[in-house]
């Protein structure tokens, strides 16, 4: 893959973001990976002179839960792209005041209340573990802050930092969890970045998280009259304000590309000795090993 073709930068998310009218030379890619199909076909294009993969992170058409999500293989592909850095968007819901709808936020932490999810490449004779004490690049999340910063969007204000419950789904909480996840001091809800972040992580990837808040959580008093057609209204308006800061962002990061403590995870987490390890489980992995089977 010659450098005209180096794509650095991943985007996961919906709809909205890989149909931006700013992005040229468009083509799809379906990879296969060890882990099965991703999500979706990547759109590759260019961005203000910057190429990037964007993945819709359900599929097209939103036909994926949280729990289907091919997780491993959406990440693994990315890698075997030769990105370094994912962006993802997502909706979620607030669990502070003033966190309000179309706001933005960017996490900095996560709880995982996920039960049926598969969250590492490793195992089958090849152990590692990364370390995960901060879940997101902070240098990649401060790019996309300040590119939130610097375009002023009315009606929709930025918080840096934040705790990030990832829960099962597909069905929301109860009041009672709700309230609990607010007890601990959390900031927002969704249902699909843990599992990024901490593929990413492993796969030596920076991963920043760009939350755009749709409505309050159940918690809230003001909850049960939440529409259907508000929340839409809301994600529309999501979509349109992610475009311009995915869009901001990728100009910044791709002047000036940070190396991420990310970008070495596996030199202190593995565990294995390489050259004793399962032939087939070190070919399994080798897109994510190569660096370290010398």
């Amino acid at each position: 893959m010659g450098s005209s073709d180096s794509i650095k930068i991943g985007i996961i998310g919906g709809s909205g973001l890989y149909k931006m009218e700013a992005l040229q030379d468009v083509e799809e890619r379906r990879i296969d990976t060890p882990f099965g199909e991703p999500s979706d076909a990547f759109i590759i294009g260019t961005l203000d002179g910057t190429r990037v993969a964007f993945l819709p992170r359900h599929g097209r058409g939103h036909h994926l839960l949280p729990t289907e999500l091919p997780y491993r293989a959406n990440i693994y592909a990315m890698k075997s792209l030769g990105v370094d850095y994912i962006l993802s968007a997502s909706a979620v819901g607030s669990l502070k005041a003033e966190m309000k709808p179309v706001d933005m936020v960017i996490p900095d932490q996560f709880i995982d209340r996920t039960k049926h999810r598969i969250s590492t490449f490793f195992g089958e004779g090849i152990i590692a573990h990364i370390g995960f004490g901060d879940p997101v690049c902070p240098k990649v999340s401060q790019i996309l802050g300040d590119a939130v910063e610097s375009l002023e969007l009315e009606g929709s204000d930025l918080h840096r930092g934040g705790t990030y419950v990832c829960m099962e789904g597909p069905a929301f909480s109860t009041k009672a969890e709700s309230n609990l996840y607010r007890s601990w001091g959390a900031s927002i809800i969704g249902m699909t970045n843990l599992q990024e972040a901490k593929l990413a992580r492993e796969a030596e990837i920076a991963y920043a998280t760009l939350a755009m808040v749709t409505d309050y959580d159940c918690w809230h008093p003001d909850h049960d009259n939440v529409t259907v057609e508000m929340v839409i209204g809301n994600l529309q308006k999501n979509a349109v304000n992610a475009q311009k800061v995915i869009r901001e962002t990728v100009k910044r990061l791709g002047a000036e590309m940070p190396v991420s403590v990310a970008h070495s995870a596996l030199a202190a987490g593995l565990m294995t000795p390489l050259e004793v390890a399962p032939v087939a489980t070190r070919e399994k992995l080798a897109v994510i090993l190569a660096k370290y089977m010398k």
